[in-house]
């Protein structure tokens, strides 16, 4: 059998994987990176970058099809649907090739194949070229990512009953489709079909779509994606999803306003899309030989992203919520920093910043309103408008608000939440500001350039701050 010996050995090559063994690399370790499938992991090739390829493709759609608000005459606009998907599939292409590249520059060594433990410091990797690799090691990554979860007794067939990697690729855009689940994905889908003329309706099980963000957002959200002609369903559990030759029936309760007694509604559509969430990769991966316990799909670890085991590290979606690649990214270099002995503060996760990319788009860092005052902080809260930003209106993008949840008597602040155009990007002021603790009041009094959409920013932390402190 063909062996190796490398003081670092990542399972995985996704944005926490590749993230930590470049670190890893660069600190002079021999590392080898282990990848079943492409470099880039499923954010790369199968989410982040490609769905976001996709919806920039819609919000141009969109401009075309609103052309003449803007003095151009266009007409008509045909959609080469194979075009838009090609469109996304290139810019995954090119960022893995770009990975590829690093880690020829870093000198790690890349294993394609299946890697499982023998022991903390043994790993095999069943190889399709090479047949059976043993790695020794003296660290390991296990940054193996998720999948996405379903519902118990529905079948995925991977053509009408569908996941989002399905979603990103269908050979036509379909009349109809029924999405479960209203979080991230849900809502990304939701926007991105229906501007190509897709009947969309979203199924939530919780009372409010983006079930944990603040209830302003997911109230405005709401309203912003009615004026769209999707159709939503809260408080609705899905009971069934049978495929019906060319059509999909989703059958659902809806809970009254008692919340106790229920009507079954039945929905007939093209497709269904289940977007309920992501479970942890850990199957086949030797965590029982090793003594590295599993809890529902997920590994637990410490602040340092260590397992039970020493040596051995989990980071990324596998390792729990919250599943983001930028999360991912800064537990990769977590480790490495441990690794090297710099016995680092652990990562804040209160301060990881959450996006979704539909129109209008949705960012947040921190509580919300309800979790300060459950959490006894004595809350404030600033607000302002697009509608009131020049930027904003010349744009023509004014659905939405800056939200800033602050600490009445210190001025800290608690939790932003951003709804409306390039909120995306807005929020890393937020975060930046939490990250330096700084107050309410000098993100007020920090010059904004004008015009821009940061001065929203600037003017809900002004509201909050002119507001009278002593009640």
């Amino acid at each position: 059998m063909e062996s190796h010996s490398y003081d670092v050995t990542v399972l995985g090559a996704g944005p926490g994987g590749y993230v930590a063994a470049i670190g890893a690399a660069q600190l002079g370790k021999r590392v080898a990176i282990v990848e079943k499938e492409r470099l880039g992991g499923v954010c790369l090739n199968w989410g982040c970058i490609p769905t976001k390829a996709l919806l920039k493709t819609a919000e141009h759609y969109e401009f075309l099809k609103n052309s003449s608000d803007w003095g151009f005459d266009i007409g008509a606009v045909e959609v080469r649907w194979e075009r838009v998907v090609e469109k996304s599939r290139l810019a995954a292409e090119r960022l893995s090739n770009g990975i590829n590249f690093l880690m020829k520059k870093n000198k790690i060594d890349v294993i394609y194949g299946t890697g499982r433990f023998l022991s903390p410091n043994r790993l095999a990797v069943d190889d399709p070229a090479r047949g059976t690799v043993e790695l020794q090691t003296t660290y390991s990554i296990i940054a193996t990512g998720a999948h996405p979860a379903t519902i118990p007794g529905v079948e995925l067939d991977g053509e009408r009953i569908i996941t989002s990697k399905e979603a990103m690729v269908l050979p036509e855009i379909p009349r109809s489709m029924t999405i479960i689940g209203a979080g991230a994905v849900g809502l990304e889908f939701a926007y991105f079909y229906s501007v190509f003329g897709c009947a969309v309706t979203l199924l939530e099980y919780f009372p409010r779509i983006l079930p944990g963000a603040d209830p302003d957002v997911c109230e405005a959200l709401t309203r912003a994606f009615k004026r769209r002609g999707i159709a939503i369903h809260t408080s609705s559990k899905v009971e069934s999803v049978v495929r019906e030759g060319k059509k999909v029936m989703t059958t659902f309760e809806k809970k009254g306003a008692s919340q106790k007694e229920g009507q079954e509604f039945c929905l007939d559509s093209d497709v269904t899309l289940v977007a309920v969430g992501v479970a942890g990769n850990v199957d086949g991966v030797g965590l029982e030989d090793i003594h590295v316990r599993a809890e529902k799909s997920f590994i637990p670890v410490d602040g340092n992203c260590q397992t039970t085991v020493a040596g051995v590290y989990a980071i990324g979606d596998v390792s729990g919520p919250p599943a983001l690649a930028h999360a991912a990214s800064a537990q990769g270099l977590q480790v490495v920093r441990d690794i090297a002995g710099e016995h680092p503060e652990p990562i804040d996760s209160s301060n990881v910043p959450a996006c979704i990319y539909c129109s209008p788009q949705v960012a947040s860092v921190g509580m919300t309103e309800p979790e300060a005052l459950e959490a006894g902080r004595e809350v404030q809260v600033g607000r302002f408008p697009f509608t009131a930003n020049g930027k904003a209106v010349a744009v023509g993008e004014t659905t939405g608000f800056v939200k800033i949840v602050g600490d009445r008597t210190s001025g800290e602040i608690l939790g932003a939440h951003i709804l409306g155009p390039e909120a995306t990007e807005l929020i890393g002021e937020l975060v930046l500001a939490r990250t330096a603790e700084l107050t309410v009041h000098d993100v007020h009094h920090a010059i904004h350039a004008h015009p821009t959409l940061s001065e929203s920013v600037m003017e809900a932390a002004a509201d909050w701050d002119e507001q009278d402190v002593g009640g």
